[in-house]
């Protein structure tokens, strides 16, 4: 039986990515994904003010492997030192300043595992012809609630893990 080399080579081609993109396993030896973070810095706060403070950090999310295939992946962020994602906590010694963070700028979606009230964040990358993606960035809103009569002066921090999960 002969078979046409231009079969051959389509077939493997598309098993090398470059047909329609495959939603496939992301096995360490095809592909793999990095990730890098900016603080979420809310500067100073004044338990005076009646207003929340809000700021920003960002997830940004940067993979590479076969080309055409397409990376499912979801990340997820820690409680941090409050244990829960609905009362997340930064410390100042034995002090204490609530705040969350959020997937969106209407600071409505909590973003943790998703378990309880916390949502992960979804998404998919396809990888061009060079086995390659433009990062993704995914931002965090973070915000301080207005009015913690309770809080003293001091430098407050909390320490958040992110957990990227691709497949």
């Amino acid at each position: 039986m002969t078979r046409h080399p231009l079969v051959l080579l389509a077939l493997l081609l598309t098993l090398l990515g470059w047909g329609a993109p495959a939603q496939a396993l992301c096995l360490p030896a095809v592909c793999s994904c990095g990730v890098t973070t900016t603080n979420v810095a809310f500067g100073t706060y004044s338990p005076l003010a009646f207003g929340n403070t809000d700021t920003t950090g960002s997830v940004r999310i940067s993979c590479g492997g076969v080309a055409g295939l397409l990376i499912p992946f979801n990340i997820a962020i820690s409680a941090g030192g409050g244990g829960t994602y609905a009362n997340r906590r930064m410390a100042s010694g034995a002090n204490v300043l609530r705040y969350n963070l959020y997937t969106d700028a209407s600071y409505t979606t909590l973003w943790g595992d998703g378990s309880a009230t916390s949502q992960l964040v979804n998404a998919s990358v396809l990888l061009d012809l060079l086995g390659l993606s433009p990062a993704q960035t995914f931002y965090i809103y973070g915000r301080i609630p207005g009015r913690q009569l309770t809080a003293v002066p001091g430098t407050y921090a909390d320490t958040i893990s992110v957990t990227l999960t691709y497949y």
